[in-house]
């Protein structure tokens, strides 16, 4: 699948100090090792409905991973896929009458003039679920080989030959020390689990399973459902953590960096995906997991359920800028939970206006200590609250300074905010 294209970072003198982020599964802040090439996997989107606030500060955290990697002069490899089939698509395609392929590709297009808008810079592979059947077939069929996948017989209306993973056999097949157990990524206790199940797409009281929480693999053909060869699975589609794990393993290392997405998707996702590399590879899917906050609106949880959803498009289409849209994202830590308001988006705005007034009043020598605080607070857990600090009291200066402008600071400090913050001025 077709991504969008990035626009060039500006290259800085000089490079990040040692990069710390909070992984998840350890629950603590660790240093990323140095190496000349990190990977990284962020989950896509089901592109049944339009990019909110909370998809646009996902991506734009870890499109500040990515930046930071660049600036210590590492290539990045990034993966991202879309679930461009799944339950909330369809059943979207059917309420509205819109065939569920083209309101995919509708929701895809208008997903990625966000994120260009937006400044986040494009991932190396875009991958459908659609087009990495071919490669989940197979993965799945070695799974019910292994011995760690089975077959659930139908019910009233339902067809046999479901296939889902199984979770307690998964976590005994292999007695390496590091070998994966329900709860490795989480950290959660099963009474937890089976409500998230429940509420994040998975199916506990589905009978014929071995244990509440095994999760879907393939999903046999139902009339009326979109469905694909599989071989001897059947006609059918995949499940969702599957397709995510099967899509990272065929272009990533393995294991690769860091798997990031929402906190949303710490479990099941990220949990389920993390046993379904183990059984298929025998190592880690990821060296570290990282999780960005959840984003509200006024105080309330911002969910598509709930109707009470900020888009970027609908911003952009009102006249806003891009920039300080992603201002107003980035004024709160990645990790942190937080609500859109309009109060913080005005000061977005002011800000961004302060800073763009400042670069005309650069002081001579000013560039580089600015330079250096921004990413001494980014390499802290991509401490983007800290980088915008430095830049208000930059700017502050600069304002209220007599000296002449100096050229080659601005241009320096300009070059910055973008390679650094994405924050174009």
């Amino acid at each position: 699948m077709k991504t969008w294209t990035s626009r060039p970072v500006p290259e800085l003198p000089g490079s990040l100090p040692q990069l710390r982020l909070y992984d998840t599964a350890l629950g603590r802040v660790v240093d990323i090792e140095k190496q000349p090439e990190q990977s990284m996997y962020v989950c896509g989107i089901t592109p049944y409905d339009a990019t909110h606030m909370g998809h646009a500060a996902s991506y734009v955290a870890f499109d500040l991973l990515n930046r930071v990697w660049r600036d210590a002069g590492i290539r990045v490899s990034y993966v991202q896929n879309v679930t461009d089939v799944d339950d909330p698509l369809l059943e979207r395609a059917t309420a509205t009458g819109v065939d569920w392929r083209d309101l995919a590709q509708s929701q895809i297009d208008l997903f990625q003039t966000d994120m260009d808008a937006l400044n986040v810079l494009a991932p190396n592979h875009y991958i459908g679920a659609v087009e990495a059947i071919p490669d989940i077939v197979p993965a799945i069929e070695r799974l019910i080989a292994d011995g760690v996948a089975y077959r659930v017989q139908g019910g009233v209306g339902e067809p046999d030959g479901d296939v889902y993973y199984d979770v307690e056999m998964a976590g005994k097949r292999s007695d390496a020390t590091d070998a994966w157990t329900l709860g490795d990524v989480s950290g959660l206790g099963e009474t937890e689990m089976l409500a998230l199940f429940a509420e994040r797409g998975g199916d506990p009281t589905r009978p014929g399973k071995r244990n509440a929480l095994d999760p879907l693999l393939w999903r046999v053909a139902r009339d009326g459902e979109p469905h694909w060869p599989g071989a001897t699975l059947g006609d059918g589609r995949p499940g969702w953590h599957i397709e995510c794990t099967v899509i990272a393993q065929k272009y990533l290392p393995a294991p690769f960096t860091v798997q990031g997405g929402g906190s949303d998707l710490i479990f099941p996702h990220h949990e389920m995906g993390a046993g379904h590399a183990y059984s298929l590879s025998g190592v880690p899917l990821a060296r570290h997991y990282a999780h960005a906050g959840m984003v509200g609106l006024d105080g309330e949880k911002m969910s598509k359920s709930k109707g009470n959803l900020v888009l970027v498009s609908k911003l952009r289409a009102a006249g806003e800028d891009p920039a300080a849209i992603r201002l107003a994202i980035l004024a709160n830590h990645y990790r942190s939970d937080w609500s859109w308001t309009d109060e913080q988006f005005a000061v977005a705005k002011d800000r961004l206006a302060g800073w763009r007034e400042a670069i005309d009043h650069a002081p001579a020598g000013s560039a580089g200590p600015l330079v250096a605080a921004m990413r001494n607070a980014l390499s802290n857990d991509l401490n983007a609250p800290g980088a915008i600090a430095a830049v208000d009291h930059w700017a502050e200066g600069a304002i209220r300074s007599a000296a002449d402008n100096s050229a080659q600071d601005a241009a320096l400090v300009t070059d910055a905010i973008d390679a650094l913050l994405g924050v174009e001025l």
